[in-house]
């Protein structure tokens, strides 16, 4: 009998701090169901993942860098969480572009616990139903006030 994702790729991007079984438990159910699965992260190597945040849970092999990453290479893209990883793909302009031109290309995206911080910082959550790990609930819900790169900023309150 063949297997659901028989022959598709799918991508999880993820970086140092990522929250382990958000990271195993999607790849093992993709896996299992015949997909491949490749992770991508901002550094060749290894990743680090963590358990609650706080205690180290492992090491995992990253398959190639984002920035080698190409959209058209996968048929999905998984976001893990924990507050660490997203936190830090946030912060990178190559992981962000990739998640972004992976929503804008239509197929399917997957953001779990904290992961949708990175939809948010790539612009792409606007008319779009989400759920998240409900302390980022207001980030994904407000409109970006404009940012000042400055130290400080008087707004006049």
């Amino acid at each position: 009998m063949r297997k659901e994702l028989e022959g598709r790729r799918v991508g999880i991007l993820a970086a140092d701090g990522v929250e382990r079984i958000e990271l195993e438990q999607p790849r093992a159910a993709v896996e299992n169901e015949g997909g491949h699965v490749e992770l991508l992260s901002l550094k060749a190597g290894e990743i680090q993942a963590r358990d609650h945040d706080l205690e180290p849970a492992g090491t995992f092999p990253v398959d190639r860098t984002v920035a080698e990453a190409k959209v058209d290479q996968f048929d999905a893209l998984i976001l893990p969480g924990g507050t660490v990883n997203p936190d830090k793909l946030r912060l990178d302009e190559t992981a962000v572009a990739f998640v972004r031109d992976f929503v804008r290309s239509g197929k399917p995206v997957a953001a779990i616990c904290h992961g949708p911080w990175t939809l948010v910082e790539a612009d792409v959550v606007r008319g779009r139903t989400l759920t998240s790990y409900p302390s980022i609930r207001t980030d994904l819900a407000t409109p970006a006030p404009p940012w000042w790169t400055g130290r400080s900023v008087s707004t006049g309150t």
